[in-house]
């Protein structure tokens, strides 16, 4: 009961704040950015001049799958800064006004406190992030083709994995510092270390979840889920849940320390 009624003020708070109208038009923005820019990329670059007439510019023909990795490049950097800026405040900025302590003074569990806030940020960017990526399959299948319904339907759901790790990361980090910014920065940092080290031992880590877009890009191109995908799924939601278990042993620690 306690967790529900803290889980319905998280989500008024991101209501209030506006988070549910701008968090989306963001997620469209990138995810619709690629497809549409590239299919008219021909008349752009005419419409800027400088080349004799009756030149005619081409570029190679894009499968549906391949346009709708752009949108999923665009959240793998873009999206991954904004979902870090999301997740600096929610435990950070509470700790720094003394919210969190007035909050704590009343009977509520350490676990609640932190899992709450880390349902309603993977709420709110699960369902952000989906619609936008809905847009850019929408816009994906009118100009370059179609994509099955099923197959974006389950490369949206295995990539929402990646999305789940960063929150996890920043609400872990959210228990050590204070000060939001540091906490944008650890938690890219860490993404682009994870990066960094499935690209130098990949080999080594194929479970890696930082391998989770090199292969839903494969169950994008071929409607098959790999045994490989399948062991970094279940890699990257270990890892998530190791986190927030992590996160409420800190934070206990920190307030009882």
């Amino acid at each position: 009961m306690q967790w529900a009624t803290m889980f319905r003020k998280e989500m008024l708070e991101s209501w209030r704040n506006k988070k549910w109208i701008w968090v989306p038009i963001v997620f469209i923005i990138l995810a619709v950015m690629d497809p549409i820019s590239t299919y008219y990329l021909p008349e752009i670059i005419q419409s800027a001049g400088g080349f004799p007439d009756g030149t005619v510019i081409e570029l190679p023909d894009y499968a549906p799958a391949e346009i709708m990795m752009m949108s999923l490049s665009q959240y793998s950097t873009l999206g991954v800064l904004l979902v870090a800026f999301l997740a600096m405040n929610p435990i950070a900025g509470e700790k720094a006004s003394g919210v969190s302590e007035l909050i704590l003074v009343k009977p509520v569990s350490y676990t609640n406190y932190i899992t709450t806030k880390w349902a309603s940020l993977i709420v709110l960017v699960g369902v952000s992030s989906t619609i936008g990526l809905f847009a850019g399959w929408y816009y994906t299948n009118i100009l370059y083709g179609n994509l099955p319904f099923m197959t974006w339907a389950k490369g949206v759901l295995f990539y929402g994995l990646w999305f789940l790790l960063v929150i996890s990361l920043a609400i872990l980090f959210n228990t050590f510092v204070s000060k939001p910014g540091i906490v944008v920065f650890l938690t890219i940092v860490s993404v682009m270390l994870l990066s960094l080290l499935t690209q130098v031992i990949g080999h080594i880590l194929t479970w890696s979840p930082g391998h989770l877009s090199t292969y839903v890009q494969e169950l994008l191109r071929t409607n098959t889920i790999s045994e490989k995908l399948l062991g970094t799924a279940f890699t990257s939601l270990a890892l998530s849940i190791l986190l927030v278990v992590l996160s409420v042993y800190s934070f206990r620690r920190k307030q009882n320390g």
